[in-house]
């Protein structure tokens, strides 16, 4: 397995229950690229969701009330999995009637009965059922599992290419050594477009973020979307500000004009939050693909697999990603339709549709 964010350590424990051995390759410490930058918001259904990408979506969504408290018990460790849902403000010039807030279940009603922190907007409101999830204790707990499951992990192991013999794989070479194995499963992220021989469209996009302390702990009820920056709160009283999607190579720095230009945003939602402290703010690279799909299932060197270009979705997808490419690796029948996940897609001699 190359790379430790939550989708390789999410498969290494899938197939460690199905009886593989696994051997987990990260070039720098397990989880701490785009796993620890993301947000942790579960949206499986928003008008950002491509078409062919919703049936993963909602079957991930679902299964993550389950695949949390698996992780949760088995680890130990709190994962803080909130289901409270989300309030989403809609632009102001899409303004038609005075603004109402409604839900399925829950009768109309004004913002501050919610969330009486909020400002006062004269835009649209609406309430979604989704969850959020905080993906930094989610990856400790996964990798916590994956080491109680006797996933092999190895820190500090850049794989550079993948070994082929004949037309079948049999390991992989890294900066310091070399590796045997019948089977190979790319999950580098934004650095998988990097490994010989395949070089699959995979691309670093920036977002950059910070976290802010709230006073009292419990500001926030629900995560908070609006086109200019979204809020999530924690169940320890952080709330993580969000997020800008940059074209900037694998440059991680923070911009200090941008996370104040965060900031700002935060504080026109929540007016108190500017007395909040700023804990920390950084940046994280999303692995992004030309039409926004990740890319899924067996390459065209057998015994050679991959899963990325997860873009945002990373967080949401890796339960489903786990249990589909489990299925493809180890022959069994797959319980989606990977096609439009291929990496055929990007290369007419290329198939990724079924296994090797």
């Amino acid at each position: 397995m190359v790379g430790g964010g939550i989708i390789g350590l999410s498969l290494s424990i899938e197939l460690r229950k199905k009886g593989a051995s696994v051997l987990l390759l990260e070039r720098g410490e397990p989880g701490r690229e785009a796993s620890h930058a993301a947000g942790g918001m579960l949206v499986d259904a928003s008008a950002e969701t491509p078409a062919a990408l919703q049936p993963l979506a909602t079957a991930s969504a679902r299964m993550y009330p389950e695949f949390a408290h698996e992780l949760q018990v088995e680890s130990g460790i709190q994962v803080d999995l909130r289901d409270q849902g989300a309030i989403v403000f809609t632009p102001a010039e899409h303004l038609i009637e005075p603004p109402e807030l409604s839900a399925a279940g829950l009768p109309p009603g004004s913002l501050a009965d919610l969330e009486p922190a909020l400002a006062d907007f004269n835009r649209p409101a609406s309430y979604l059922k989704e969850r959020s999830v905080d993906p930094r204790g989610l990856v400790a707990a996964s990798l916590q599992t994956a080491k109680r499951r006797g996933v092999d992990i190895s820190s500090g192991e850049e794989v550079t290419a993948v070994n082929v013999s004949g037309s079948f794989v049999n390991g992989v070479v890294t900066k310091k050594t070399s590796y045997a194995a019948p089977k190979v499963v790319n999950c580098a992220g934004a650095w998988s477009g990097k490994i010989a021989p395949h070089a699959f469209p995979a691309r670093p996009v920036k977002g950059q973020m910070l976290c802010l302390r709230a006073a009292p702990r419990g500001l926030l009820k629900h995560v908070i979307r609006s086109p200019e920056v979204y809020l999530i709160p924690r169940s320890d009283g952080r709330i993580i500000v969000g997020t800008t999607v940059e074209e900037a190579g694998f440059d991680k720095r923070t911009e200090p004009a941008t996370i104040q230009r965060l900031h700002r945003a935060a504080v026109a939602l929540v007016p108190v939050l500017k007395d909040a402290k700023i804990l920390e703010d950084w940046a994280g690279l999303r692995p992004g693909t030309p039409d926004a799909l990740p890319i899924l299932g067996a390459t065209e060197t057998p015994g050679y697999y991959v899963a990325t270009g997860h873009f945002r979705d990373g967080i949401l997808l890796a339960p489903i990603t786990a249990k589909v490419m489990a299925e493809v690796i180890t022959g069994a029948e797959c319980s989606h339709d990977l096609t439009p996940f291929s990496a055929g897609r990007f290369s007419r001699s290329a198939s990724c549709s079924g296994p090797a």
